[in-house]
């Protein structure tokens, strides 16, 4: 497959092109001259600055002063000579990329100080040649004051999100350390006690099972509850990695309050879009201790769900017709509503909770809309 041509490099646009055209114009000045010994000074010191420029852009420490110094006084002779005040912004441009803060602000100050006068020096000389550029040479003063600054906190800009994606890389994996040992710390408190305890039971029912058999069939018993449980907590385990959708904690939630004899109620079908599984499992879980709650201390009839989604975030609503909330406070008394408030306030989240005529509860979290494309 052929490559595309283009034009313009990605990502720089037309700029450099507008530089090459910009790099024309001093040539144009120095033709306007007479004499040709001047024009010949002007060609010489126009290939020394960009001789130089391109040294400047290479070097680093004490150099940087040198070739900065070198490229000032190019600019301030063609500035008097030959009115031609442009290589400013090709000065301005360079400092602005200069890493040093130091280095950075002293020859800021230096390159406007001088900037400043050479201009206000062929003002007061009334040189028609530059007087007609006044517009133009207001340009190239505002932007010697305000280019290097912009483009100073650009790169610094970038370093610092350079440093944080550093960081949050790190971060993922540190999480992803951290959850490969609560992994294993959670198999070796389950399974790894269970596991223990079914082969001592089966060797002991081994031994029992001609002595005596009634109590090696208790014991063989204890062994397959025991296999139970431990398979039981391991589909736990595994249904919390994976992550709990909304619609499936729904049916749970079904199934809670029809075993306490509580109508449920809803308005709607679910169907949340553009919500990502950590969100879904975030508000999974919050759901569900709403409706334990309900279940526990309410004392209701009735209990109702509504979930509503905008643009912004996904707010979802239990109200049930119970005894209501007595004092704020109860919220720390092993509700379960203490541990909703945390986990919503951990994705930036809010819960409000409404006593009257029952209790509403009311959680709230932002959404982050995945993107269903990449941009090119």
């Amino acid at each position: 497959m052929s490559k595309k041509l283009t034009i313009f490099q990605k990502g720089s646009g037309i700029s450099p092109y507008s530089w090459i055209i910009f790099s024309i114009l001093p040539f144009y000045f120095i033709f306007q001259s007479s004499s040709t010994p001047e024009m010949i000074v002007g060609i010489v010191l126009t290939i020394l600055f960009f001789i130089s420029y391109r040294f400047a852009f290479i070097s680093k420490e004490w150099p940087v002063y040198l070739w900065t110094s070198i490229l000032m006084a190019i600019s301030l002779t063609m500035t008097i000579i030959f009115h031609y005040i442009y290589f400013a912004i090709y000065i301005a441009y360079y400092n602005g990329k200069i890493n040093n803060r130091v280095a950075f602000i002293i020859l800021y100050i230096i390159h406007l100080v001088l900037t400043t006068v050479s201009i206000n020096y062929l003002i007061v000389l009334q040189d028609p040649i530059f007087l007609k550029q006044i517009p133009f040479i207001i340009i190239i003063w505002i932007s010697v004051i305000l280019l290097p600054f912009n483009l100073y906190n650009r790169k610094k800009q970038g370093q610092l999100e350079e440093q944080l994606e550093d960081a949050n890389k790190r971060i993922s994996e540190l999480v992803k350390q951290e959850e490969r040992q609560r992994i294993a710390r959670d198999l070796h408190d389950t399974l790894g006690q269970k596991l223990s305890l079914i082969g001592l039971k089966s060797d002991l029912a081994r031994k029992l099972v001609y002595k005596d058999p009634e109590q090696a069939r208790s014991e063989l018993k204890d062994v397959q509850q025991t296999a139970r449980t431990a398979l039981s907590e391991v589909r736990k385990m595994v249904s919390q990695m994976r992550g709990i959708r909304l619609k499936e904690e729904i049916v749970r939630v079904r199934q809670i309050l029809k075993a306490a004899q509580i109508e449920f109620m809803t308005e709607k079908e679910f169907n949340l879009t553009n919500v990502s599984l950590f969100i879904e499992n975030i508000l999974s879980m919050c759901l569900k201790e709403a409706v334990t709650n309900v279940v526990k201390h309410s004392k209701a009839s009735t209990c109702r769900v509504s979930i509503e989604q905008s643009w912004n975030d996904v707010c979802i609503i239990v109200q049930d017709d119970g005894i209501g909330m007595v004092e704020e406070r109860d919220i720390g008394k092993g509700s379960g509503l203490l541990g909703i408030k945390e986990r919503l306030e951990f994705v930036n989240g809010d819960l409000e909770i409404l006593s009257k005529n029952g209790t509403t509860i009311v959680m709230r979290v932002p959404t982050v809309v995945k993107q269903n494309e990449k941009e090119e």
